[in-house]
């Protein structure tokens, strides 16, 4: 993901990403980490900021970075399955972290969300796992060069989620294939070197919506978002799909999700600018640059 959302700022032109550089930098708390849209400091945005300059190629502030992360290690026990798995994201991306001794109980941690079918969920004793927390599981580790404990299993989790129609939904709770989710189990399953339905590219660009040009989040979403249609178009990239039909209506509309200011919107209906987006717009873009 990193390396094609190195190729965003090809599209965007130098004075827009500057633009772009300045606004995550300037989402950074006197703390070391990157605000929610709460402006507090919070792990998630962190992780996001981080690959956001690491994409643009622009410094990190790793002082400021590891003196906030240093706090968050003290407080592991406190910390949720998707925090806890952005800690492991974010300290990767520093020297002083890669390969530290001290990512062992964020592992450990993790495990307490083992489910019963053999993947993770976000919520500690579920009896079955979640399309998201079996990739973000799976990120926590590979970032690190560290082998997931019984990865095996994860494709039985996985392959309970999926639909006939090549798409899989994110837990049984919500039986509802999406593209989000979609996007997840190929990525894990392309690790694992698991076959991949042939009916999951045609489902993907079933979300496409050529009067925006964006991906919606299943087919009969409201309406299309940024973060859908940058994991799908990374998903159809590696499932060796041509994008060159999507170009100029995914760059359409993710263009009308730009702002002066340096950031990206969510969907139409986000008037809020966010680092997390910022760093999805880049991703799609790398994507079209292709």
């Amino acid at each position: 993901m990193l390396q094609v959302a190195r190729l965003g700022p090809s599209v965007l032109g130098e004075e827009a990403s500057q633009l772009i550089e300045a606004f995550i930098r300037s989402q950074q708390n006197p703390d070391g980490g990157f605000k929610d849209r709460d402006s507090t400091s919070d792990l998630y945005y962190t992780s996001f900021a981080i690959d956001a300059l690491t994409a643009l190629q622009a410094d990190l502030p790793e002082d400021s970075i590891a003196a906030y992360l240093n706090g968050q290690f003290k407080k592991i026990s406190e910390l949720d399955f998707v925090h806890l798995c952005c800690l492991a994201r974010a300290s990767s991306a520093l020297d002083s972290y890669r390969g530290h001794n001290r990512l062992t109980p964020v592992l450990n941690r993790l495990e307490e969300f083992r489910t019963a079918d053999g993947g993770y969920n976000q919520i500690s004793d579920h009896p079955t796992g979640s399309t998201y927390a079996c990739f973000l599981a799976w990120g926590a580790y590979s970032d690190h060069g560290i082998p997931l404990p019984r990865q095996e299993t994860l494709s039985d989790c996985l392959n309970s989620l999926a639909s006939e129609d090549g798409a899989w939904s994110n837990d049984v709770e919500f039986p509802v294939p999406n593209a989000p989710s979609t996007a997840a189990a190929v990525a894990v399953y392309r690790n694992l070197r698991l076959a991949i339905p042939e009916k999951t590219t045609h489902w993907i660009l079933s979300c496409y919506h050529p009067a925006s040009g964006g991906f919606l989040a299943f087919p009969d979403a409201p309406m299309p978002d940024l973060l859908t249609t940058a994991v799908a178009l990374h998903t159809l990239d590696a499932l060796q799909a041509p994008l060159e039909n999507l170009r100029e209506g995914c760059l359409d509309f993710i263009d009308t999700l730009w702002n002066a200011k340096g950031g990206f919107h969510g969907n139409w209906s986000d008037d809020q600018l966010d680092v997390e987006y910022t760093y999805y717009g880049l991703l799609a873009l790398g994507h079209l640059a292709l």
